[in-house]
């Protein structure tokens, strides 16, 4: 049985909006909103603590199956959050959103939450060097990646959205709706 939507991972470096996209475009769709990093400390995924970089070592092998449980690949609607993508079976992704900041803004935003130190260097370093926006295009076809600026205005947030959106409703006619008329 083929999806009736479309899956999308929303990436980037912590601080560029991951989140905040993520919501809106599940409230704007209906569509099921996973903050990796959420399930990540609920469940236990988890390793152990890089207490230098103050982030889990995730279990991706119990992540996966928990995901794959959830019946992502089956019915689709699902909007992945998470600072990477590479994990992600191709199968289960039909769109890989990057969003990228200035990184002005982005070092703002993150001393904000906090950050410093290493912490803070590496996700700059990460932001500077495009790795997320590499990772994707490494791990999944061309055309399904995006790269979107969320450098932080109303109106980024507001468009990247409708581009998504819009996105989604060509994805269901190109892939539902031919399917349903043959």
């Amino acid at each position: 049985m083929a999806r009736k939507n479309p899956n999308i991972v929303i990436t980037g470096t912590p601080g560029v909006g991951k989140t905040t996209h993520a919501e809106l475009l599940a409230r704007n769709t209906g569509f099921k909103h996973i903050s990796i990093n959420q399930i990540v400390k609920d469940e236990g995924f988890h390793e152990d603590k890089d207490e230098e970089l103050g982030s889990w070592i995730v279990d991706e092998d119990k992540l996966l199956d928990y995901l794959e449980a959830t019946g992502l690949d089956s019915e689709g609607g699902v909007i992945l959050d998470w600072h990477a993508c590479d994990l992600f079976p191709e199968r289960w992704i039909d769109l890989v959103v990057v969003l990228r900041c200035d990184t002005e803004v982005l070092y703002d935003r993150l001393e904000k939450r906090g950050y410093k130190g290493k912490k803070l260097e590496e996700n700059m370093d990460s932001e500077i060097m495009q790795v997320l926006l590499e990772e994707a295009r490494e791990n999944y076809k061309e055309e399904i990646v995006v790269e979107l600026d969320s450098s932080g205005k109303e109106e980024d947030l507001e468009g990247n959205v409708g581009r998504i959106e819009q996105w989604v409703e060509q994805w269901r006619k190109d892939n539902v709706e031919e399917k349903d008329g043959q």
